[in-house]
């Protein structure tokens, strides 16, 4: 701010004519010589904003952020203005296209063998990326620019230029420009590797300012809203999504390389089944029906199954009008895969081998941190009975209760007393013994499985599209994978027959009526039971034409992204999640 104060106080030695074009560039060229970072970009586009129109200073000096309104217009004027002298120039801002030869990266790697000082003049090469930062000193500029892959210095010299292009760059080229440049390569003397610009081309005229560069984009509810600028003011953020794209094609070349088919299945459905959520409806007007956005892909899956398909799978995103935090968003990505003639214990292999392929692609290893606690991936993961874990945590089995619901609340409530919240009302609206138990579970030790821990035997009051236990009665063959007590993936041995399909179907949705009305009746407000539940029937229908015996799992890619990226929230692996409506 000393050098741009300095610069203030001595430009009255210079006559400027606002009309004049070639005094707009040496303007600029004055102007820009104090510019050596991103920040110092958007002040000095405010002092240039500050200038009256009869040309001289005004007095008052105020600091400004230039996140404000009033600077953010001011500066988009004035690059609106360069905009308009760029065309009756001749020269069109935005460009159709640039013939590129290398990425940043590319050359960091080819040439980092050059000695300080030395330059590679029988190579050209052609870059293209945003400018991020630049500095200019007479007949000297450096700017640097920034593709997908990394940085480069780009290195103005004016006599290595055609006619006055080096006065065009210095006035009409801004921080947040996107910039082609071809040249010679050169490692200036203080190491830095350069592009030896010999012609250069503006092809995106940015209008607005970049974020303080020291400082970042801060506000997180702008971070998620404009992501764009998000990715570009931090480049770990640009990275998470890339880690993204690697773990979603590496889970797809692990389906690949076991035989499974990946198949697309609607995202508007007459019924919303295969989960217990609350969905989103909408009205075709064509057809004069509601529609349901999906919650889950796995009915219309199994159907695969009954065409004869034997391994399928999709990637595709579900859609539940529920709560949000920071483990939960409306819209999310899961893979759901199903096999015919296997069970629950193949799906738990192939759960492990997904994830374990995903954190060697990404990190290349099988320790990683999350949120400062220590993950381990090597294999085998625990394997342990719902059961067996609530009577660890709390002393209690629950199995000996066997249909005495009343006995079993009162242990429950006995349970959560010394937690802080109140957890009566959830009880008390438990029907069955096993509902019960999975609250305790959810509760007390979901929050304590840090490590990859598969859950397994659910009660079948809450699974009721899977396989009775061969042996449990009471149970299914069902697990959960937790990591860092999250829930990771579900899955079943498949339940195949109809009738009992059909009645476990029609009991849910006698359950969720009952708990719909108790919360009413309780005058509570709870939303996540407020909603109709009906059987789809043509489900029942394919199952009645045979399905063979099969296992299914469900995997959620955003949580899978989270743990792999050391990602606190939902909202960091989503590029564009929901928000609440800008006041």
């Amino acid at each position: 701010m000393e050098v741009l104060r300095t610069w203030i106080a001595s430009s009255q030695f210079i006559r400027l004519n606002p009309s004049s074009t070639f005094a707009f560039a040496v303007r600029a060229s004055a102007r820009v010589r104090c510019c050596s970072s991103a920040s110092f970009s958007a002040a000095t586009d405010t002092c240039e904003g500050s200038i009256s129109a009869d040309g001289n200073q005004r007095t008052d000096r105020r600091r400004r952020s230039s996140s404000s309104t009033s600077d953010r217009e001011s500066i988009r004027a004035i690059r609106l203005k360069k905009v308009e002298e760029l065309r009756s120039r001749g020269y069109e801002p935005y460009a159709y296209k640039w013939d590129r030869s290398h990425k940043a990266r590319q050359l960091q790697d080819i040439y980092a063998h050059l000695e300080n000082g030395e330059e590679c003049k029988e190579d050209s090469v052609s870059v293209a990326g945003r400018v991020i930062a630049s500095r200019k000193f007479g007949k000297l500029a450096f700017y640097t620019l920034r593709d997908e892959s990394g940085t480069v210095q780009l290195y103005f010299e004016k006599g290595s230029l055609p006619e006055d292009q080096f006065e065009l760059i210095k006035a009409y080229i801004d921080i947040g420009d996107i910039l082609g440049a071809c040249g010679s390569i050169k490692k200036t003397d203080k190491g830095e590797l350069s592009v030896f610009v010999k012609f250069a081309k503006l092809l995106t005229k940015s209008l607005l300012p970049l974020p303080d560069k020291y400082h970042g984009l801060a506000d997180v509810d702008k971070r998620y809203r404009q992501r764009y600028l998000d990715m570009i003011a931090n480049p770990d953020v640009a990275n998470i999504f890339r880690m993204r794209a690697e773990i979603v094609s590496e889970i797809r070349k692990t389906m690949d390389s076991w035989g499974f088919i990946e198949v697309e299945t609607p995202v508007l459905q007459g019924a919303a089944g295969g989960a217990e959520a609350r969905p989103f409806i909408t009205y075709h007007n064509s057809l004069e029906r509601n529609l349901y956005l999906r919650i889950a892909t796995e009915l219309h899956l199994k159907r695969m199954l009954v065409g004869g398909f034997e391994k399928v799978f999709e990637i595709g995103r579900i859609f539940r009008n529920e709560g949000i935090s920071t483990r939960h968003n409306p819209e999310f990505t899961t893979i759901e895969m199903y096999e015919a003639l296997s069970d629950y214990q193949s799906m738990m292999d192939k759960a492990e081998e997904i994830i374990t392929r995903c954190a060697l692609r990404v990190h290349g290893k099988l320790k990683i941190d999350y949120l400062g606690t220590e993950i381990c991936f090597e294999r085998p993961w625990r394997r342990e009975t719902m059961h067996n874990l609530v009577k660890e945590a709390t002393g209690v089995n629950f199995g000996e209760f066997k249909n005495d619901l009343k006995a079993a609340k009162e242990a429950a409530r006995n349970i959560l007393k010394a937690t802080e919240e109140d957890y009566d009302a959830l009880v008390q609206a438990c029907p069955s013994v096993g509902h019960v138990l999975n609250e305790v579970f959810e509760i007390i030790v979901e929050p304590k499985l840090l490590q990859p821990t598969f859950v397994l035997d659910y009660p079948v009051e809450i699974s009721p599209l899977a396989k009775p236990h061969r042996w449990r009665p009471g149970l299914v063959e069902r697990f959960e994978l937790f990591i860092y007590g999250r829930e990771l993936a579900n899955s079943f041995s498949e339940l195949t027959d109809p009738v009992d399909q059909k009645l476990r179907l029609l009991g849910q949705i006698e359950q969720h009526n009952e708990k719909r009305a108790a919360f009413a009746d309780q005058k509570r407000g709870n939303d996540d039971y407020s909603y109709d539940v009906s059987l789809d029937e043509d489900f029942i229908t394919a199952l009645e034409y045979g399905m063979p015996p099969a296992s299914g799992m469900g995997l959620g890619i955003d949580r899978l992204v989270m743990l792999l990226t050391n990602s606190a929230s939902i909202r960091d692996v989503i590029a564009f999640p929901v928000l609440k409506i800008q006041q």
